[in-house]
């Protein structure tokens, strides 16, 4: 099998579903990015001068006619016949600029459509629902699609006191530690276990050009204790989270909490920015904290010659990184692609896992 020497990654361009190949023609940069809390954003660096339909020479892209407000944009990337999809959503912003000796730019940004949620600014009350539920209903009154699997209690009240939709959802997600995202017309809510992503491996030297590794104790704790008060049953509320709780997403190595245990002993969290009002809320936020915290015991921060598949959700394994840090259960939690007429595509990612291999901090 013979493989071509030089593969073209340009970047290629849909305007309310139709290819515009003069966007690609004229583009000087690119920077997509996404986290677990959602939002993907793009933003796109055009040439803003060059011939016109008529023949004559001009300024481009600011008369409407292929960008405009509220126009669907989609960007796809990667080897011709293996593109794929990294950004679809609806362009937000234009943005010219003129500097003397330079090119005029034309800029567009865009949203995933997460961006209605961000713009809808509410004080409503749900009642006898999860979570997920109220993912869920807030996803219809946008008319997305809900795609919700998250594991938590059933709460009596939760009460959104003026916030938009985007920031009570990412304020919900973080209770429990579920990720929020869109992708196309569905928006996803689901705690990490529940969400599927693509499996990449990465290896330091070839396609991953550089890479920061780190297993840092500061803010690990062997336990996580949630306090507050059932005016119900009149009982105050003590529900604690062990590093047990982080041991059924790992394969192997040594945890974040077993490390700090050996090293310097006991380290207890208080958690009060939240107050429980019953046995089952208090029980599900200490778990999530505790996951929270060991989930980010190793994290990996690097840069690739340009990975389409790699998304926030990725399964991630990293090879050529050093011992304590070499293998699979990386989980990326933050990406952005790049594109420009210098570096090509580049693709920055964060990633985070639970646990060092064993022999370090064992």
């Amino acid at each position: 099998m013979t493989e071509a020497l030089f593969v073209s990654t340009s970047p290629v361009f849909k305007v309310d579903g139709e290819r515009q190949a003069d966007l690609a023609r004229d583009l000087l940069r690119l920077e997509i990015s996404e986290t677990t809390e959602g939002l993907k954003t793009c933003v796109a660096h055009f040439v803003g001068i060059g011939p016109k339909p008529d023949g004559s020479e001009g300024e481009l892209y600011l008369d409407g006619s292929i960008l405009d407000f509220g126009k669907a944009f989609e960007v796809s990337i990667g080897p011709p016949d293996d593109e794929r999809i990294v950004f679809k959503g609806l362009l937000s912003a234009l943005e010219v600029r003129f500097d003397e000796g330079a090119t005029p730019e034309v800029t567009t940004f865009a949203e995933d459509k997460l961006m209605k949620l961000r713009m809808t600014r509410r004080m409503k009350t749900y009642e006898q629902m999860s979570d997920a539920d109220i993912a869920g209903a807030i996803a219809g009154e946008h008319g997305l699609t809900p795609d919700t699997d998250a594991d938590g209690p059933t709460y009596d009240v939760v009460q959104q006191m003026n916030q938009s939709d985007l920031a009570f959802l990412r304020e919900r997600a973080r209770l429990i530690q579920a990720e929020l995202w869109c992708e196309g017309d569905t928006l996803g809510f689901k705690t990490r276990g529940n969400r599927s992503g693509t499996s990449v491996t990465l290896v330091q030297g070839n396609e991953l050009l550089a890479v920061e590794c780190r297993a840092d104790l500061a803010h690990q704790r062997t336990k996580v204790v949630f306090s507050g008060y059932d005016a119900q049953q009149r009982t105050t509320i003590d529900e604690e989270a062990g590093a047990d709780v982080v041991q059924a997403e790992v394969a192997g190595g040594t945890s974040g909490p077993d490390v700090l245990q050996k090293a310097f002993g006991d380290r207890e969290a208080n958690v009060v920015r939240q107050a429980p009002l019953v046995t089952g809320e208090a029980s599900a936020w200490a778990k999530a904290e505790m996951l929270r915290r060991s989930r980010a015991f190793v994290t990996a921060l690097g840069v690739t010659r340009g990975t389409p598949d790699l998304v926030v959700g990725s399964h991630v394994e990293l090879q050529r990184v050093g011992d304590p840090f070499e293998g699979g259960g990386y989980y990326a939690t933050r990406v952005r692609h790049t594109y420009d007429l210098e570096s090509g595509h580049r693709t920055y990612f964060e990633a985070e896992r639970a646990t060092v291999n064993s022999g370090t901090g064992a």
